[in-house]
């Protein structure tokens, strides 16, 4: 075979891998709206997503419960993980030792990213959640209310959530520090400028699309956890009043509710993945888009 008729075969062999990926991501998009949407048609969309009532036994699905559940533990989760994953990416793009980086540091990290869900909620229920139950039943507006003391909670869910989208963050964050083109970096130096003033005001603006890239990916990951919350957040699919409250996710709802349901049931547990999968598209979707803005 000559090298042109090889270079088409492996050419059509890469396009058919591609149109593959395609496939099955607009399979499993049509599973899920054609199972989901008939309960959009029989409601509502209003009364489906902005309802606050979950009971299936009563023919109530509304979805806003486990939205706002979603959404509070995913902000706690960037709020607490952002600033960490990013200050450790810096020292690891420009202050870290290489040795230190190589035998301690980056192991220790993959090591973060490899660790099962359920072994991270499993830390939550034993450490985690003891701690927050303790230090609720000392304040006296949480110690009063059996609900607010229990530990199992939003408070809980966002501090798991943000050691398990550290890695994302860290990777991705250090990779765009690291593109930095070496000239901006010589130029500030040059200039008089420090160490640190050359980091924090050059090479941290430089890097911010892909340092941003990283945070809207940690944030998909958090939206999409499912094991680790539901063993630390209570799982109450309703509307939070308080950081410590019960609450319950979207991932959470579908895993605990899938086993058991049936009919109308079921078709609701699809609609709660049609909103999780359009948020998961708008949020890689709103990645992308950073990712080729920085390459622009």
């Amino acid at each position: 075979m000559q090298r042109s008729q090889r270079e088409k075969v492996y050419k059509a062999l890469l396009f058919c891998s591609a149109l593959m990926a395609l496939f099955v991501i607009i399979l499993i998009g049509g599973f899920i709206f054609k199972e989901g949407l008939p309960v959009f048609m029989k409601y509502g969309f209003k009364e489906i997503f902005w309802g606050t009532e979950w009971r299936p036994s009563e023919q109530l699905y509304g979805q806003w419960p486990m939205v706002l559940g979603s959404i509070y533990i995913t902000l706690g989760a960037l709020c607490l993980g952002v600033p960490l994953g990013v200050l450790t990416a810096i020292f690891l793009a420009e202050l870290a030792p290489r040795k230190l980086v190589s035998l301690l540091i980056r192991p220790a990290i993959e090591l973060l990213a490899g660790i099962p869900s359920v072994v991270y909620g499993l830390f939550g229920m034993t450490t985690i959640v003891p701690v927050i139950r303790a230090i609720s039943k000392k304040v006296p507006a949480y110690a009063e209310d059996p609900l607010l003391s229990t530990g199992y909670g939003i408070v809980a869910g966002a501090i798991i959530l943000s050691i398990m989208i550290l890695p994302t963050i860290i990777n991705v964050a250090e990779d765009a520090i690291r593109s930095v083109p070496q000239d901006y970096k010589e130029g500030s130096l040059a200039l008089g400028a420090t160490h640190w003033q050359t980091i924090y005001r050059v090479i941290v603006p430089a890097a911010k699309s892909g340092i941003m890239a990283g945070v809207v990916l940690g944030l998909g990951r958090a939206l999409g956890e499912t094991m680790a919350i539901i063993m630390i957040v209570g799982n109450s699919p309703v509307i939070p009043h308080s950081l410590l409250s019960s609450v319950r996710s979207m991932t959470g709802n579908i895993a605990i509710e899938m086993a058991y349901s049936s009919g109308e049931h079921t078709q609701a547990l699809f609609a709660t993945g049609i909103i999780l999968f359009v948020f998961i598209m708008l949020i890689n979707s709103l990645a992308m888009f950073i990712v080729n803005k920085e390459a622009g």
